[in-house]
């Protein structure tokens, strides 16, 4: 099988894996199995696809789609932000993360990086996404990294969605205050920026975590990041 074939087929069963996540589909599994075995099946078939993803993309040619070198500087410039996401998101109590829909019922269910983005890991892993597409401007890496970028931005999407109607008012309130676009909600005067509730230690390990990974992106990845 040509290797970007193969490539654009684990990619293509890894989105489908969780969208599925997000239709009715989801009750229907849940229903048949039990929400523990569903989500053992879920995990298993998306851990399985990603490593599918990552073995046809190291085995995929380079087949150049644009040369731009100045852009291999972006994920320099953007990968702070991506990062501090990540960390601010992994940390946080998020009502939006599976099994946590309990904090809705909180005075105030956003606070700390959710008064900017109630997705706050999903978009550090769309900056992630964006800035290594257009860094590397390949056939293989758009595939690739456009996948993450699509399944990061559609696939919150549908999650909110699905959390509307399945959650009704609680997730009515807390998606008033919020906004699935950065800094959306804090801009229509929904909510306020507080960068006092995130603290310095989120972003301070974001920032750790940037400058560990230039040092180590040669030796991890197999290329320099400059």
């Amino acid at each position: 099988m040509n290797p970007l074939t193969q490539l654009a087929l684990a990619c293509g069963a890894f989105l489908v894996t969780h969208v599925v996540s997000n239709t009715p589909l989801r009750a229907e599994l849940v229903r048949a199995a039990g929400e523990r075995a569903y989500l053992a099946l879920y995990s298993a078939a998306a851990f399985a696809t990603l490593g599918w993803m990552m073995f046809a993309y190291n085995r995929a040619p380079y087949e150049g789609l644009w040369h731009a070198p100045g852009l291999r500087y972006v994920p320099l410039a953007v990968m702070p932000f991506a990062l501090i996401l990540v960390v601010c998101g992994l940390l946080a109590r998020n009502p939006t993360i599976v099994g946590q829909e309990r904090l809705l019922e909180a005075g105030d269910p956003a606070r700390g990086i959710l008064r900017v983005t109630r997705h706050p890991m999903m978009w550090g892993v769309a900056l992630w996404a964006a800035a290594h597409l257009l860094a590397r401007g390949d056939a293989a890496a758009t595939l690739f990294f456009g996948t993450f970028l699509l399944l990061a931005l559609g696939g919150t999407a549908l999650s909110d969605r699905r959390k509307a109607r399945a959650l009704g008012e609680p997730w009515q309130r807390f998606a008033r205050v919020t906004s699935h676009v950065p800094f959306a909600a804090i801009a229509a005067g929904r909510n306020a920026f507080r960068p006092g509730e995130i603290g310095w230690g989120k972003p301070g390990l974001g920032i750790a975590l940037y400058v560990a990974f230039i040092f180590l992106h040669p030796v991890i990845f197999g290329a320099r990041p400059y």
